[in-house]
């Protein structure tokens, strides 16, 4: 990645251009064409830089639900348990610990109901029983990774 991929990152983390061409306004920024931006972007999603580029909504603000699980499930089972897991539209993460609870995701649904019967389908599916663990409070959402220090 040279300076400019990181420029680009910078930009478009959180103030992507609400703009009929954004690609054009990151580029006018940056001294690029609108065809550079895209073939840089292009690259940094084909090299695993970039996952994907889309909204972030707070799920809370639109009457969603959101919690974090976990499961101590045994080794032989954890592939098939997170296909489970995997398989529901709801699961944001899903990541292996090394701990005694070594799977742990993120489920977000419509209501706290819906959450809980996808959690138990999951529980009734796989015999493993999950920990549901919702937020009592939010204390911070956003991240952005500063790429280009020298753009300061």
């Amino acid at each position: 990645m040279d300076s400019f991929d990181k420029q680009i990152l910078d930009i478009i983390q959180s103030d992507f251009p609400i703009a009929e061409r954004p690609y054009a306004e990151v580029g006018k920024a940056l001294g690029l064409s609108e065809e550079d931006v895209l073939a840089r972007i292009r690259a940094l999603r084909e090299n695993g830089v970039i996952r994907r580029i889309g909204g972030n909504f707070q799920s809370r603000e639109l009457g969603w639900h959101s919690t974090l699980c976990a499961a101590a499930v045994p080794e032989d089972q954890i592939d098939a348990f997170v296909a489970e897991v995997n398989a529901h539209p709801g699961v944001t993460h899903n990541y292996l610990r090394k701990n005694h609870f070594n799977i742990w995701f993120t489920f977000i649904g419509e209501s706290k109901e819906m959450v809980a019967e996808a959690l138990a389908a999951i529980t009734e599916k796989t015999g493993i029983r999950i920990l549901n663990l919702p937020a009592e409070e939010m204390y911070k959402i956003k991240v952005d990774f500063k790429m280009d220090s020298s753009a300061e």
